[in-house]
């Protein structure tokens, strides 16, 4: 499912106009996108956690060459899903 098809289906499922969808889909990418850039958490019960996690900077090679090359700390996000999601999908 791409955005458009997530779009349609929460403009279906709310009953809303696909353009207010688009908007509260924004709204929400948003401010999770914000909240994590500031280093907090986002638990939604039932559904899951999104959080950051820090990479080490580490050595790796081009599988091409061959050929080592250092790769730089990052800051990554992670989504651990909730028990409620996990059973709906077990």
């Amino acid at each position: 499912m791409n955005k458009a098809q997530l779009i349609q289906k929460i403009s279906e499922d709310a009953g809303i106009k696909q353009k207010d969808a688009e908007a509260a889909l924004n709204a929400f990418t948003g401010a999770v996108t914000e909240t994590l850039k500031a280093g907090e958490s986002i638990a939604l019960v039932g559904f899951g956690t999104f959080c950051t996690s820090e990479r080490a900077a580490r050595v790796g090679r081009n599988p091409k060459t061959g050929e080592s090359i250092d790769i730089a700390a990052s800051i990554t996000a992670k989504f651990k899903p909730g028990k409620a999601l996990k059973d709906a999908l077990n």
